[in-house]
């Protein structure tokens, strides 16, 4: 008897501006064969679904794509959670916790009575706290639940660093850890820009600066208020983030991403998911690798997770 493979589905939890940029990259990326979107406002999640149909006649890989309810976790590898209350001009991601904590929970519940057991990857804000939450309400495996954390700071981080050094992001390692937001910082400690240290690039040319650096890490940890302040949110390029987290999970790649992981000890830090390097594959978060960071960069990720537990505590 003809045995058929199994067929690859993602499930989006929010039809909003980060949630449509999603649905239309992976509508492109020929990462899998089902796309459902849910979202509160069934008639937005239509006309999303209908829009990015209009378009497979284009795409790579044939895909079904529709407007769907929770019931459609069952069968899902992966659902990606972007729904929320937006961050508005002059506030912090932070702001959001009490109003986002509530929607949470409604959300997981719905997925979880599905009889959901896949993986859950949540980019809605403050994402580290929200992630954090979806852990806690799922009642799922800590490695399979988790937020998209730095991965957006640190490609803002690379682009940046490609564009002042002259040469491909692609061959830019540097990291961004730490929450997502205010108190994140740059891991210079451990950048390599082609290969080459930091301190080695300032020392070999008199172009470079540390005060060019600091500015950068700068725009990089502002950055959304800068895109807010001039078009209303940021959704593209977390958007893409999704995607390649998404690919790394579906690829099974053992990929290294800074996520928003659960963190049991490492960096002498425990009880928080927060911004880390992690190995992504087929079952999630396979390990979170610890850099060695310096003494300043160690107390910096403190004050970040410190500064998260304090927050999250009145939701707790």
């Amino acid at each position: 008897m003809e045995q058929h493979a199994k067929v690859i589905r993602v499930a989006l939890v929010g039809a909003g501006a980060v949630g449509s940029s999603f649905a239309y990259q992976m509508s492109t990326a020929g990462l899998c064969e089902e796309l459902v979107i849910i979202d509160l406002n069934q008639a937005k999640a239509e006309g999303e679904a209908m829009d990015l149909n209009h378009g497979t006649p284009f795409s790579t890989s044939p895909m079904k794509i529709w407007a769907g309810d929770y019931s459609d976790c069952k069968d899902a590898e992966v659902v990606v959670i972007t729904a929320g209350a937006p961050q508005k001009p002059g506030e912090t991601r932070l702001d959001l916790v009490s109003k986002n904590a509530k929607i949470m929970k409604s959300m997981i519940s719905s997925i979880m009575e599905s009889g959901f057991d896949g993986i859950i990857v949540v980019a809605s804000n403050p994402v580290d706290i929200m992630a954090h939450l979806a852990w806690k309400y799922s009642g799922l495996p800590k490695s399979r639940v988790f937020g998209s954390g730095t991965v957006l700071d640190t490609a803002r981080l690379r682009q940046m660093l490609g564009e002042y050094f002259d040469v491909d992001s692609r061959n830019v390692h540097a990291y961004i850890l730490g929450e997502h937001g205010d108190t994140e910082f740059a891991a210079w400690s451990n950048a390599r820009i082609y290969g080459k240290t930091v301190e080695e690039l300032l020392e070999d040319s008199e172009r470079y600066t540390q005060e060019d650096l600091d500015r950068i890490y700068t725009n990089v940890r502002d950055a959304a208020y800068h895109i807010i302040e001039r078009k209303g949110a940021t959704y593209y390029a977390i958007g893409l983030g999704l995607v390649r987290i998404v690919r790394a999970i579906l690829g099974n790649e053992n990929c290294l991403l800074t996520v928003g992981a659960h963190v049991d000890g490492q960096y002498g830090i425990d009880g928080v998911h927060i911004g880390v390097p992690a190995v992504i594959n087929r079952q999630g978060v396979r390990e979170i690798v610890e850099l060695s960071l310096s003494e300043e960069e160690l107390k910096k990720f403190h004050h970040s997770a410190d500064v998260l537990k304090k927050t999250m505590e009145p939701v707790l």
